[in-house]
């Protein structure tokens, strides 16, 4: 049974990472791909953040030193933007600049998969991301995915949590990352404690890049507070953003502008109200 404690500090204090982000201002160089890139950027603009988005090798290790968080997204790779990745993260790992892994589609490509565990080796990721297809395939276990969505037998549900938690607790040892596994069900772990958030639409699944634009958020997060911490974070702004400008039942096209809009706009107040966050061992909980 999960073992659910009193918390140590309240979920305020994960809003003092936003604080610390809009007055610092950080560089976050992201490297994903086409799709998103304007998307990702804009995200970290929401969040008082500076994108820079290279992908050129010869460039990329200089741009990463100057940066305070890299994020990297496998979901369209190509040799070009793999060895830039590569590259940024050993960068990352020299300058102690802390680094996202975005392990978008591994669960469905062998050349992703090895790519994804090459560079967790090497560069050492803060934060490991995915869906609970590819950190099962992560994990050496084998996965249902369809295309880079998480297959039906892998999803998180109530009555697989304390399984789910358990695994992701394993790989977070085994990497030494923050293990952030996004669905219905979110579950962010560092090994010992683990959270579960419940916060979320239906709507976003009818956009392209939501998935991505965490990614980035949560290297924006990285840069002002603890992985831990970063990736709850990251995950209940993006998901209360996207609760909040689903009310009204839009459709996809004005649901996109509602929620960007929200992604500025969002209150501190309108964020603490919303989170839907329980800890298996202690820290927080509210919901």
């Amino acid at each position: 049974m999960i073992n659910l404690t009193k918390p140590t500090f309240e979920t305020s204090e994960l809003l003092q990472i936003r604080h610390r982000v809009q007055q610092q201002k950080p560089l976050i160089h992201c490297i994903t791909h086409p799709i998103v890139i304007k998307d990702c950027a804009n995200a970290l603009l929401s969040i008082s953040a500076r994108p820079i988005m290279a992908e050129y090798p010869p460039e990329v290790a200089q741009i990463t030193k100057q940066a305070q968080a890299l994020s990297v997204n496998l979901g369209n790779i190509n040799e070009v933007r793999m060895q830039a990745m590569m590259l940024s993260g050993k960068a990352a790992r020299e300058n102690n600049i802390p680094c996202v892994i975005d392990a978008v589609g591994v669960a469905c490509s062998e050349p992703r998969l090895h790519f994804a565990r090459d560079f967790i080796e090497e560069c050492r990721p803060c934060i490991i991301k995915g869906n609970s297809s590819e950190l099962k395939a992560l994990s050496g276990f084998e996965s249902h995915a369809k295309g880079v969505d998480a297959g039906e037998e892998d999803r998180v549900r109530e009555e697989t949590l304390e399984e789910h938690i358990a695994a992701l607790h394993q790989l977070s040892i085994d990497t030494g990352a923050v293990i952030a596994c996004t669905g219905a069900i979110d579950i962010v772990t560092n090994g010992t404690t683990a959270a579960i958030l419940k916060n979320g639409c239906e709507s976003m699944s009818l956009l392209t890049g939501t998935g991505c634009m965490l990614g980035a958020l949560t290297a924006g997060f990285l840069s002002a507070g603890e992985p831990f911490a970063a990736a709850i974070l990251a995950i209940s702004y993006l998901n209360i953003c996207g609760e909040l400008a689903q009310e009204g039942q839009p459709g996809p096209a004005s649901f996109f502008l509602r929620f960007m809009d929200f992604l500025h706009l969002v209150t501190d107040t309108q964020l603490e109200n919303a989170m839907n966050i329980t800890i298996q061992k202690g820290r927080i909980h509210h919901a």
